[in-house]
């Protein structure tokens, strides 16, 4: 694999990275308050990219001439607040009733969740890969020996935007406080007057809004949507999240980009050495044996679980 090349794997990369780190906040989120894995968290995912696409195609059928990046808010103004109502719901109806119950139940209960938000997308949106209007211009930008579009830069930018406001979010206001105080210990405090359900909602609706952000760039990077399109990204995500060290806002960061970065690099010099046949073949082979590797040599991620960094 020559410069060039390498080159354009690193950016690849970091694209692909940078949105499995969005939606393992989501997953280091949750787990670090409650000790859930949602497993539905990344067909809410899903859902964001179906929603921006009903509300991107109304708004060309309406509106011709919108420009792209008016057709990029509005799917964000669309996605984010129907993910967070959902994701509330979840949390309010399949997993609150289930927080003293064996770990085993909320388990089964969120593998049962992503099972009726995809038949239910199904049912709404047809089971057809849905096309996205073209929202921003897809000429590719030379930097380097390398191209990358204007799509994939938006990408790059948001996630470290959204990242470096969450880490703000929780070490620099209140309700972070609230949020480390709940996931060092829930009873201590509501001793001290913070209203863990609260706090608990405010996980899950956080997780949802970057969960709807990653679906939209998803669906505007790839120009498709459809009801299945959330099980894989949200399995890897998860994958990074372990990786990383779930609980750890940090290690869900770090592990999307390393998880990224060998998902790509692996596959492409793999590509390489049979000639291209393997490349889609092994991507996700990689995906997964880093959680294997991981969970088998050092169960707690790269960076641990910092209780100071739960959220």
């Amino acid at each position: 694999m020559n410069i060039d090349i390498f080159f354009q794997q690193i950016i690849n990369g970091l694209v692909q990275g940078s949105i499995y780190a969005l939606i393992a906040l989501g997953y280091t989120m949750v787990y670090g308050i409650l000790s859930l894995i949602n497993f539905a968290h990344g067909d809410v995912l899903m859902v964001g990219a179906l929603t921006a696409y009903a509300a991107v195609s109304a708004t060309v059928l309406l509106f011709p001439q919108t420009p792209g990046w008016v057709l990029l808010l509005v799917g964000f103004a669309s996605a984010i607040p129907v993910c967070i109502l959902i994701n509330v719901a979840i949390e309010r109806i399949a997993y609150r009733p289930l927080r003293n119950a064996p770990r085993l139940a909320p388990l089964i209960t969120a593998i049962g969740v992503s099972q009726i938000l995809q038949t239910g997308a199904m049912v709404l949106f047809g089971r057809d890969t849905k096309v996205f209007p073209p929202m921003l211009p897809s000429d590719p930008i030379a930097v380097g020996g390398a191209t990358i579009t204007a799509t994939q830069i938006l990408i790059i930018v948001v996630a470290a935007l959204l990242m470096v406001g969450l880490v703000l979010l929780v070490e620099k206001t209140k309700l972070g406080r609230a949020m480390r105080a709940t996931a060092e210990s829930p009873r201590v405090a509501s001793l001290m007057g913070v209203d863990s359900n609260r706090v608990i909602v405010a996980a899950f609706a956080i997780g949802a809004a970057l969960a709807a952000v990653a679906g939209v760039l998803t669906a505007a990077n790839y120009s498709t949507a459809h009801f299945y399109m959330g099980f894989i990204p949200g399995l890897k995500a998860f994958t990074a999240a372990v990786l990383g060290g779930i609980g750890n806002l940090y290690g869900a960061m770090v592990g999307g980009l390393v998880l990224g970065m060998i998902e790509v690099l692996g596959a492409g010099y793999i590509s390489d050495l049979t000639g291209g046949f393997f490349r889609s073949n092994y991507q996700d082979v990689f995906a997964f044996g880093v959680l294997i590797l991981v969970l088998t040599l050092r169960p707690s991620g790269l960076m641990g679980e910092r209780i100071a960094d739960r959220a």
